[in-house]
């Protein structure tokens, strides 16, 4: 079983996609990540995600790394 970070991450990955009105397919162009990766942390299993890579989603979402990993608490 994945921790609670893991989850609440892909948790965040998808809201902010959908808040930013992206498809999965976007956001990994955008990111350059690949689509299975994507779909993977925001997924029920998802992989424990490499600090290179939230930067690379931070990039997709044109914001900086730290309002990525701004979890509501």
């Amino acid at each position: 079983m994945k921790d609670d970070v893991t989850l609440q991450l892909g948790h965040r990955i998808k809201a902010l996609r959908k808040q930013h009105s992206l498809t999965q397919e976007e956001l990994a162009r955008r990111s350059k990540v690949s689509i299975k990766y994507l779909q993977a942390l925001e997924g029920k299993t998802p992989y424990n995600a490499t600090i290179v890579t939230l930067k690379k989603l931070a990039v997709g979402f044109e914001m900086p790394l730290w309002k990525l990993l701004k979890f509501d608490e």
